[in-house]
């Protein structure tokens, strides 16, 4: 999606969802370090900018763009920094009419650096931004490893939360688990989406599909089980759609 040929890749993509009868409904910007300004800031601000024009073309309303931090920066210095940060990009959405969304960060980041890790964080910062397309994707499994009350955290969120990244994890490590296979509290998720009267979509972020060829050890004198078959690939496909069936259903708010 950065090359000059993007749009012939997006239109490639379209066509597979009109055949395949799906549309996207999410993305996720180019990660990067938005407050270091190096030799490569220019090129993540136009990788960024790009992603959103991307995001429009394929029919996208939301996307998500994590905000900066930088080694040493107070909380006061981070906030003034995302907000010409996020100004910039939003000037840029309000070409397209898309939504920009912050994400919360988790524990496991390092502790030099202040960061945007919580609901009451991540609520100040959009007020303090205040722009109508810049909402809110919480993060279910940043937040269980901060053991932050899910119902809670999404209540406070209220309006500003739009989208939602459903993973899991034992709360020591940033797992991306489908749900059930860790510790997230589940019940008190749903919950806090009920109590809001959330009317976005349950998306997973959850990697527990087979790892392809290329990101799995290799032993030099046999590889005939290097390549899991595609009909398991499409089980563990199927298990993730039926759990997310499955968690909406208990809630009578299941929609095909």
């Amino acid at each position: 999606m950065l090359g000059d040929n993007w749009k012939k890749y997006a239109d490639e993509l379209l066509d597979m969802a009109e055949e395949k009868n799906f549309k996207f409904v999410q993305a996720h910007s180019p990660l990067g370090r938005p407050l270091v300004f190096d030799e490569e800031h220019e090129q993540f601000i136009a990788d960024t900018k790009r992603s959103i024009e991307a995001s429009a073309y394929l029919g996208i309303k939301n996307i998500v763009v994590h905000s900066g931090y930088a080694k040493g920066m107070s909380k006061e210095e981070t906030f003034k920094q995302n907000l010409s940060f996020y100004q910039e990009l939003l000037l840029y959405a309000e070409k397209y009419n898309i939504n920009i969304l912050t994400e919360n960060f988790n524990k496991m980041c390092s502790k030099d650096y202040y960061w945007i890790d919580s609901a009451e964080t991540i609520k100040e910062l959009v007020d303090y931004i205040n722009h109508p397309l810049l909402k809110v994707c919480w993060d279910a499994g940043h937040g269980n490893l901060q053991e932050l009350p899910q119902d809670k955290a999404i209540s406070l969120l209220g309006d500003d939360l739009v989208a939602l990244h459903i993973q899991d994890n034992f709360g020591y490590s940033d797992d991306h688990l489908m749900p059930f296979l860790g510790t997230l509290n589940i019940d008190s998720l749903m919950h806090g989406l009920l109590d809001i009267g959330y009317k976005g979509y349950f998306t997973f972020e959850a990697g527990n599909t087979p790892l392809s060829a290329n990101r799995r050890r290799k032993y030099e004198q046999d590889n005939r089980c290097i390549n899991l078959p595609i009909e398991f690939r499409k089980q563990f496909e199927k298990i993730l759609y039926d759990i997310g069936k499955y968690i909406l259903t208990q809630y009578n708010c299941f929609e095909e």
